[in-house]
């Protein structure tokens, strides 16, 4: 595949300049939770993967945001 060589690895300025822009659209607000709907979303990723089916406990903090 060809697109690695073209862009080359992603160092930490082009990190940062992501980062920022992610800063600018959503805001300082929104950024806590959308770290922790990605957090719980790959922690159910992994929980799938491994064939545990077992039922999430409810999940609260949405009634402490509202």
């Amino acid at each position: 595949m060809l697109l690695p060589l073209v862009f080359g690895p992603v160092g930490l300025p082009e990190l940062l300049i992501i980062l920022f822009i992610v800063f600018l659209i959503f805001g300082a607000s929104r950024l806590p939770r959308l770290g922790a709907g990605l957090g719980e979303g790959i922690k159910n990723f992994k929980r799938s993967i491994k064939g545990e089916t077992e039922e999430l406990p409810p999940d609260d903090s949405k009634d402490k945001d509202a």
